[in-house]
């Protein structure tokens, strides 16, 4: 590979993101290491450099410069107010693979039941810039001050409510607090600084970086699946494949017997295989995946 090839600095989620988005490039296919209490990794690609940083500060670098690419939170490039590209959204977070969201949320005792009853109350966030929007375009006015985090327990005794992100919801549960109103939803934002995504080879890697971390998500919860059936039958099982795409068939070196191939959710093998094997399939096996590119 060339040496004169532009170098990517990439920006990387440091915190809560940290581990799932090293977990992720690995699958797409780059290590990254770090060392403890280090905030420069090692990538094995000698066209990428990085930085982990806090999320809530990425965007705001990838609009300077300082990084040509970044991962952080849609929720803090609206809260920056970051002109950037959105190049593609990944969603996966610490604990799952599904979107979070912006709830206002109050004590389970309170008597506040709308956003309308928060008129000249005191509100703790973090995204205070997108809490004060959402108050205007309800017509409320109240207090909203920014919380360092923990945000969930200064209600009662320091607020009178709180905006925070969550997945489930349990956090809000354990700590009595009832959510009365949704702001948003997030995800994972892969963003590009706009003078670097008009560079043809910084683009041009960016991109195979967005297809690799986005074949990688794809790949989560699937398996490839391989059997072989009587060729006679192959209609019947092709039928039962709930399939990605149409599966591969193949004839095998005995003229009435074929190989079937094909992707398919993990959650369904459990009762695919038993249903297969009744069809008269043999050689069943199933394997994991690291990318499904589509």
């Amino acid at each position: 590979m060339s040496e004169n090839k532009p170098l990517i600095m990439l920006g990387l989620p440091k915190g809560s993101m940290e581990e799932a988005t090293i977990n992720l490039f690995a699958k797409a296919g780059w290590n990254i290491q770090q060392h403890a209490r280090s905030y420069k990794p090692v990538i094995d690609d000698p066209e990428l450099d990085g930085r982990f940083i806090r999320a809530q500060e990425v965007s705001r670098y990838v609009e300077q410069g300082f990084f040509d690419v970044g991962l952080t939170g849609h929720d803090w490039i609206l809260e920056n107010n970051s002109d950037v590209v959105e190049v593609c959204s990944l969603v996966y977070s610490r604990n799952s693979n599904v979107k979070s969201r912006y709830v206002l949320a109050v004590p389970e005792t309170s008597p506040i039941k709308k956003v309308e009853d928060l008129q000249g109350k005191r509100i703790a966030t973090e995204v205070v810039n997108l809490t004060q929007q959402y108050l205007k375009d309800q017509g409320v006015e109240a207090v909203v001050e920014f919380s360092w985090g923990a945000t969930e327990v200064k209600v009662p005794d320091l607020v009178d409510a709180i905006v925070d992100i969550t997945e489930t919801g349990s956090s809000l549960i354990a700590n009595n607090l009832r959510i009365i109103d949704t702001l948003f939803w997030t995800d994972i934002k892969l963003i590009a600084n706009k003078i670097s995504w008009e560079d043809k080879d910084k683009r041009q890697k960016i991109e195979n970086v967005a297809l690799l971390l986005q074949s990688a998500l794809e790949a989560k919860n699937k398996v490839g699946l391989k059997l072989n059936v009587p060729k006679q039958k192959s209609d019947l099982i092709i039928k039962e494949l709930p399939s990605l795409r149409n599966p591969t068939v193949s004839q095998l070196s005995k003229s009435d017997w074929v190989a079937i191939e094909t992707v398919l959710d993990e959650s369904v093998v459990r009762e695919i295989i038993p249903l297969l094997k009744s069809h008269g399939a043999e050689g069943i096996i199933e394997y994991p995946l690291n990318k499904v590119v589509f």
